[in-house]
This record gives structure tokens, sequence and C-alpha cells, in this order.
């Protein structure tokens, strides 16, 4: 009681007082904490007695921590030095992270987002691997490359040691790469950032603003806009009124320009055609192609070309071809050969040169080929017109083929020459001009014009206008001969039926003896001839009003008896295979230079 009274006096010295009695209190308060301190220690002990003892003997925090660690996420930190290294990748953020023990991974969750280089890649969780530096990527997961190019996925795999990130879909899902209007669909999709090249080998779909194409094994890359494809692949435009299909194994498309590279075999349909090619370069845009290695094009009334190589504008419907080229009218079965030409469908002209040749299949029995310098087809359109009040001839088409010049001719049965040819297809006639020779057989037929008409590729029969002259050799030097201002015949089954002459006819004939000989001729005048023939020899033969002549026997008969003043054998030029109409010889070139008959060369 003195000891508290004193701290309760001390309380009440002055700052003096307390100087002078500092010893004191020091050793006053020493033994008053002593008191205290043992106080709390027995408190202690008896309420550690109270509670129930431990079963092992108590550690001390520090080495607890040792034995059991502290596995809490903790929120990362990241680094403020440059992200930026192209061949590295970097966590850029993430809402936890841990760590177990024996794993050779970090544990990141929530917002995660990974950089390597400009590439960024997020995901809800993902695995980080330090060391060789790999990342897997789960839910959610997404690739972005400035703001063009965007991936998604529900797994990613990526390792730096190949750069390669191979992203996966859930079942029932597809991996979307998105670059501005290009999509990629698949299953199993990789990207090769060393190369910025994605690519997949399980099947996928490509789509642009112009086409969908499929294949089993394709690449893209964003920087490029190139696409290869693989294995049945499918190109199918996307336009309202397009159709366009492209079947092949192997393409190179560019998804800027829209324009697909074949190099092995290819169909490309649509409803102008097909064309059939093993390489050639098309533009889906403007429907335009280049054809190489004898492509086919097959346009949609079924007429054909083909050619070294070619060109071809699908909306235009415009072919045209070079080297060795081959166009098939299937409707007037034709075939036009040449060097070069083209084909203009919507026209339906065509154009062949340089060693041209046509080929008219009709006949079932043979098949006539033609050479000209130039051979091109084309229609006619023959407008309305109105003859009277009540009499109107409607319009009309007709398709023309016309070939000049050096125009030469073979067929078994018919041979022929002239300078320029037309056939006009509605009257089934065919116009020579320009001394045309015609040969059957032993006969020749030439004139300044002739006109056929044809009945299934076959002569009907055939007009001499302005000037006709008839040879027929019969035997060493003898013809007959036969010429008039102008000459009518009609054939049966290709052989001459009738001929009809008028105007200054003259004749030389070696009539049949019943023995088979020749032993006299006749030389006549007149102004009309009409004949009938069998078997190719003269059954009837009329002359009329007056029929000047001479009979002589050959013993007796002079030169000057044996040939009208007109008369030329032209077998020389006479072509004798396909083949020969492509010869022109210079004698023909001299022919085609004279004036026509009864006509003086100007000078």
């Amino acid at each position: 009681m003195v000891e508290n009274q004193e701290m309760t006096n001390a309380g009440k010295q002055t700052p003096n007082s307390n100087r002078q009695t500092s010893g004191k209190h020091k050793a006053r308060g020493m033994h008053a904490a002593f008191c205290i301190a043992a106080g709390m220690v027995c408190l202690s002990v008896i309420a550690a007695a109270q509670q129930p003892g431990p079963k092992s003997k108590p550690v001390t925090p520090a080495r607890k921590a040792l034995l059991q660690p502290d596995s809490l996420p903790i929120s990362p930190t990241i680094p403020g030095a440059n992200r930026y290294q192209r061949d590295k990748v970097f966590l850029e953020r993430a809402n936890e992270m841990r760590a177990e023990q024996g794993k050779d991974y970090q544990i990141v969750v929530g917002d995660v987002e990974f950089r390597k280089g400009d590439m960024f890649m997020y995901c809800d969780s993902a695995h980080f691997y330090d060391n060789p530096g790999a990342l897997q990527a789960y839910g959610n997961v997404r690739m972005e490359q400035g703001d063009t190019l965007f991936v998604y996925a529900d797994e990613l795999n990526y390792a730096d040691s190949t750069q390669l990130a191979i992203l996966y879909a859930d079942p029932g899902k597809k991996v979307r790469l998105i670059n501005k209007d290009v999509t990629l669909t698949t299953d199993v999709f990789n990207y090769d950032m060393g190369i910025e090249l994605g690519y997949y080998e399980v099947g996928g779909v490509l789509t642009d603003k112009e086409n969908r194409l499929d294949s089993w094994y394709g690449e893209y890359s964003p920087s490029s806009k190139d696409a290869l494809f693989k294995e049945n692949v499918h190109l199918n435009s996307l336009g309202e009124n397009d159709t366009l299909d492209i079947y092949t194994e192997e393409m190179l498309y560019n998804t800027l320009t829209h324009i697909a590279i074949l190099d092995t075999t290819s169909t490309i349909i649509s409803a102008d055609g097909t064309i059939y090619t093993t390489s050639g370069v098309y533009n889906t845009e403007t429907s335009q192609a280049d054809l190489y290695h004898r492509s086919l094009v097959v346009a949609s009334n079924g007429n054909t070309l083909t050619g070294d190589t070619l060109y071809y504008d699908r909306n235009l419907g415009f072919g045209e071809a070079f080297g060795n080229i081959e166009l098939t009218d299937t409707t007037n079965k034709v075939i036009l050969n040449g060097d070069y030409g083209f084909y203009f469908e919507i026209a339906d002209s065509a154009l062949v040169t340089g060693r041209a040749l046509a080929k008219e299949y009709s006949s079932p029995s043979d098949t006539l080929y033609m050479h000209g310098d130039t051979i091109r087809t084309f229609i006619v359109i023959t407008p309305e017109q109105a003859l009277n009040d009540s009499v109107t001839v409607p319009a009309d088409t007709t398709h023309h083929l016309i070939a000049a010049p050096h125009v030469k001719f073979f067929r078994n049965d018919l041979q022929g020459l002239c300078d320029s040819m037309t056939f006009v297809q509605r009257d089934s006639m065919m116009y020579m001009n320009y001394h045309p020779v015609v040969w059957n057989e032993s006969k020749q037929i030439f004139g300044n014009v002739i006109q056929v008409h044809l009945r299934d590729s076959t002569a009907d029969w055939a007009r001499l206008p302005e000037f006709g002259f008839m040879a027929e050799w019969i035997d060493e030097e003898f013809y007959n001969q036969l010429t008039g201002k102008e000459m009518y015949a009609t054939f049966a089954n290709g052989t001459i039926k009738h001929l009809d002459v008028s105007g200054n006819v003259q004749a030389i004939m070696l009539p049949m003896e019943n023995d088979s000989t020749y032993n006299k001729i006749a030389n006549l005048e007149s102004s009309f001839l009409s004949a009938d023939f069998k078997n190719q020899t003269i059954e009837y033969l009329k002359m009329w009003p007056e029929t000047p002549g001479t009979m002589t026997p050959l013993y007796l008969a002079k030169k000057s008896l044996f040939y009208l003043p007109q008369f030329r054998w032209l077998e020389p030029l006479r072509p004798t295979s396909p083949q020969d109409v492509f010869n022109i010889p210079p004698e023909f070139l001299m022919l085609m230079e004279e004036p026509p008959f009864g006509q003086k060369r100007s000078r």
C-alpha cells in the first residue's frame, strides 16, 4: 500500500522532484514490471492447463511454412520490359497464377492474354511452360493480329521450337479464321507463326466475297492472300446469277484477285458451257480464262474449241485459240482446223487461219476436206420485208461459211479449186467464184462461177451462169468437150442425170462403137443442147435450132479438130488426198491471176 501510494504521489511530483527521486523510481519500476510479467506467465499456464494438450510437439510458424507451402493463387505482376520479341511468347495478363509441385508449367486463369510479336492470344486458362517455351490454352481461345486477322477455337497448343500453333474445336463446332472478307473453317487448324501460314489436313472450307472453296487439304497466307487447295477441291461461285463450279485435285487461289491457277486435270462448269483443262488460269471475277496444254471449251450449244493455248471469256462467249486449233460445229457437222482461230458463241461466228482446214462430215459415206488461207463462219440476218399490203416475208437468219483465197477441196468422189467459196446454209447453196474447177472421176468442169445445190451434202444440181466448160478424158489425147454461155446439170446418187447448155454451144464428141472402141470424132455447134445420162454415158442428146457440124474418122482428123478453143486440162492441179489441199503450186497462183473467161487482162 505504501508502494502504491508512492506511485500515486509520484504522479503528483513536479519535474524537479522527479529528477531528485529518479533512482528510487527506477528500482521500483523494475520490481513492478517483473511482478506483472510473472503474473501474465502464471495466467497463461493456468489457461493452457484448462485446454486439451497437443498430440505432437508444437512447431514454430517458420517451420510449419517449410513443410506445407502456401498454394493460394497470386495475381501475377507483369514486368515493364520490352514485350515485343518475335521469337518468344510472353504472358501479358491473367487474373490468377499458381504452380504445382512437380509440374514444369504455371497455371494461369481468368482473362488470360499472351503475346508473340504482333500476335496476341486470349483464353480462359492456360498451362504456360518456361522451358522449352510452350503453352496450352483452353476455353474461348482467340488469336488476333492487328485488326484484320482473327482465329477462334476451343483449344490451342503452341511450342516455340516449331512456332506452330495447333487449334482445335469441340465436337459440333469449327475452328474459324477470319481475315477481312475471308473466312476459313475446319476441325483442326495449324498456324505457322514463323512464316504466317495457316493450313488444315482434315477437310475445310474457305469463303470470300466471290467464292466458296472446299478441299481436304488447304493452306492460306493472310499476308499474301494466296491459298493452296489439294484433294477433292471444289470451287463454287457465290454470285447470285452465277453458276460456276470448278472441280480439280489441286488449285492455287488468291482471295484478293479471285484468280484460280489450275495445274492438274480440272473441269470448269457453268450454264454457258464446260472447260476441260490440265493447266490454266481462271479469273472467277471476270470469268476469263487462259488455258494451256490443249484445253477444251464446250459451248452451251455443243460446239467445241481446242488448241495448244486458249483464251476464253465466258461472259462474252468468246474463245481464241493458238496452235493446232480445232473448232467443231456439231449442228452443221463441220470441223475447222488451223494455226489460229476464234469462236464467238453469241454471234455464232468463227474464223481460222494458217493451214486452215474445214472438214464437212455430214455425208454418211465420206468427209469433205477444204482449205483456204482463211475460213470463217457467221450468221446473216435478213430483216422482215413487206412485198405488198397483204404479203410479208418474215425475218430470217442463215449461216454462211466463206473460204478465201486459194481454195482447194477433196472428197473421194469430188475434188475442186477456186479463189473463194461461200456456203449458205439456209439454201444449201455453195458458190465457187473466180476460176472454179471441179473434178468427178474422169470429168472436169470449169467456168467463172459454179453454183452447187446440196442435198444431204451431195450435189443435187449445179449451174454455171456465166461460162462453162466440161471435158471428159477418153483415152490418150482424146477428150469429150462441151462449152456454152450457161450450163445447168442435175445429179442423182452423185452422178450426172441431165444437162442443159445454152448460148454458143460447142461440142467435140467421140462416140463409142459397139465394140467399145473409138474411131471417129464429131465437131458440133448450136444454140441449145439438152442431154440425158445413164451410167455416166449419154443416153439421149438434142441440139437446136440448127446444128452444123462434121464427123471425121480419127485417122483423117487433124489435130485442130481434137480441142475446142477454150479447152484446158487442169489435172496437175487436182487434189489427190486430204493433205494435198494444202499444196498450192505456182500454176495454181498463175491461174488465179488470169482474168475471167471471156474478158481480157486489164493493163
